[in-house]
């Protein structure tokens, strides 16, 4: 029982090229959806020195051709990076094509470079978030409206019945109050207890519903190996990780969010015990039994597929198993 997450890091310094870590992706999730994988997530961001995946709707395309069932999740799409309504016609397309399989979760970004390139002042992000948002919705609801002197009607419309799920993302008391503001569930990627209410509050005062909330518990397993030589695993992915926490770190400055590490060698990551994490089948078993699906990165930093896939083989041979019935 487990999530895997792609961001599809591919820094020059892995032995992977960009290509064979997409086949690879697309590969896992395969594999993943008749093996106890629950969902399978993709994220965005551009203009990576090391080549973050930018189009999270072409992968979750990529990744719905090769399933049928497993739910596809894109967090976070950058919706200030996008024409909204151009966005609404290509989430009701793979909506679609995937059979309602892909929800949302919107973030508001936090990169001047990722701003720049795509000509938005950052200092007017929240304002254009605010308008982007029902936007969206308008144009995903396939009724004709005006936005910004055009007439928009979107076609086809999504497949699903109740529309696309779409939730709002942050770990700040504006994220929460925004997501409660335009009835959106609220998925915290950080932050305190204390957002739950503020998100309620937020939800009633703009007469929607309160919908689903979710602040990770801090210090929460976030990118999970799982290995029975921890510190041979330690030596052939630790280099990777310790990639993936440096550029967050780079790019966060003093914000904390839910994948932070403050960890500078890759003893230090070990010894933290936090968000990266390689674990052995048992420590595995347990977390799943105590905290519910393990959050695997297989292809983190750039790491390399045959370290991905050892992983994913030995949890699905060792530890699903064990699990009680039902549980996968």
């Amino acid at each position: 029982m487990y999530v895997l997450r792609f961001d599809m890091r591919a820094p020059a310094s892995s032995p992977a090229s960009i290509a064979e870590l997409y086949r690879a992706a697309v590969d896992m999730v395969a594999w993943g959806e008749a093996n106890g994988c629950v969902s399978a997530m993709v994220s965005e961001h551009h203009t990576s020195s090391d080549n973050y995946l930018p189009s999270p709707l072409v992968l979750a395309a990529g990744f719905a051709t090769r399933t049928r069932t497993l739910p596809i999740a894109i967090g976070a799409i950058l919706l200030n990076m996008y024409d909204p309504v151009k966005l609404a016609e290509d989430m009701a397309v793979l909506d679609i094509l995937s059979g309602g399989r892909v929800s949302y979760i919107i973030g508001l970004g936090y990169r001047a470079e990722e701003y720049a390139m795509f000509g938005v002042p950052m200092e007017n992000r929240t304002t254009v978030i605010e308008q982007k948002i029902p936007a969206l919705l308008q144009a995903l609801s396939g009724q004709r409206f005006e936005y910004q002197g055009r007439t928009v009607q979107v076609r086809p419309t999504p497949l699903s019945a109740r529309g696309i799920a779409i939730a709002y993302g942050g770990h700040s008391k504006a994220a929460a109050r925004r997501a409660g503001k335009f009835g959106l569930d609220f998925y915290a990627n950080g932050g305190t207890p204390e957002l739950v209410d503020i998100y309620e509050q937020a939800a009633r005062s703009a007469g929607k519903a309160v919908g689903n909330v979710i602040v990770p518990v801090p210090g929460s397993a976030q990118c999970v190996f799982v290995a029975q030589d921890l510190d041979r695993a330690w030596n052939e992915i630790g280099p990777y990780m310790l990639h993936d926490i440096k550029m967050y770190r780079e790019w966060e400055g003093e914000d904390r969010t839910a994948v932070t590490s403050y960890a500078r060698s890759i003893d230090e990551i070990r010894q933290e015990n936090g968000p990266y994490r390689i674990v052995t089948p048992d420590q595995a078993l347990d977390m799943i039994n105590t905290s519910g699906p393990l959050m695997m990165s297989p292809l983190v930093g750039g790491c390399p597929p045959k370290h991905g896939w050892a992983s994913l083989h030995l949890l699905a041979e060792t530890v699903l198993p064990r699990l009680a019935p039902g549980a996968v």
